[in-house]
């Protein structure tokens, strides 16, 4: 859908940061288990999925990567209906790691996905922006999390589990598609407090804004 990119930084910078804009209608997200997920042990099934993936990059020709851990643990917001984590990846050889920040917003048909990619030296920065980006986006009236309509609405094959796992990447390989993306680059320009652009507006019932 877009990007957010940070105001003060040009997006041709090495440093630059930024936020990768999606959305998924894979349905209503339950989010019933939120006080009963062992992130702990949810880290080490993605830590082996991400094993498993990596094997299959490196017979493609791509690098190797591994999943290092929590760069934050995940934490989610049962009134906002917002859900936020970062993993740290290592791709390769390379001499930093990459951080892996991921905020999703619920909606009654799907969840609103931001994905922001950089190095480790800037989880700082991006913890510091994320309340602004959280305060942010938000559904209109009608397409909100408690607007579900049980008698018309699809309901999610996942939970939040799920969602941090990859949602159904879970269970046919959670770096798949991320391996794709990222095929030759440890560090892509995809969060920041920056400009929500035109696409926003109209997605969320807004008048162009500027955070």
């Amino acid at each position: 859908l877009g990007m957010l990119l940070p105001a003060d930084t040009s997006p041709v910078s090495p440093d630059v940061w930024g936020v990768n804009i999606t959305y998924d209608e894979d349905g209503y997200v339950k989010d019933d288990e939120a006080e009963k997920i062992d992130y702990g042990k949810l880290l080490k099934e993605m830590q082996e999925d991400t094993r498993e993936s990596s094997k299959q990059r490196e017979q493609e020709g791509y690098g190797s990567i591994e999943l290092l851990g929590w760069a934050a643990p995940p934490r989610y917001d049962k009134t906002s209906k917002k859900m936020y984590w970062a993993k740290e990846l290592k791709f390769g050889g390379a001499d930093e790691n990459t951080l892996n920040y991921n905020i999703r917003v619920l909606g009654r048909r799907g969840v609103l996905v931001l994905n922001a990619v950089a190095s480790m030296p800037q989880l700082p920065q991006i913890e510091a922006a994320t309340p602004t980006i959280l305060s942010a986006v938000e559904f209109q009236e009608g397409h909100r999390y408690a607007d579900f309509n049980s008698s018309t609405d699809k309901v999610a094959t996942y939970g939040l589990a799920g969602l941090v796992a990859g949602g159904i990447l879970a269970k046919t390989g959670l770096f798949a598609k991320l391996g794709l993306i990222i095929a030759k680059s440890a560090k892509l320009l995809i969060i920041g407090g920056a400009v929500v652009i035109g696409f926003l507006a109209k997605l969320f019932g807004k008048k162009k804004e500027t955070y």
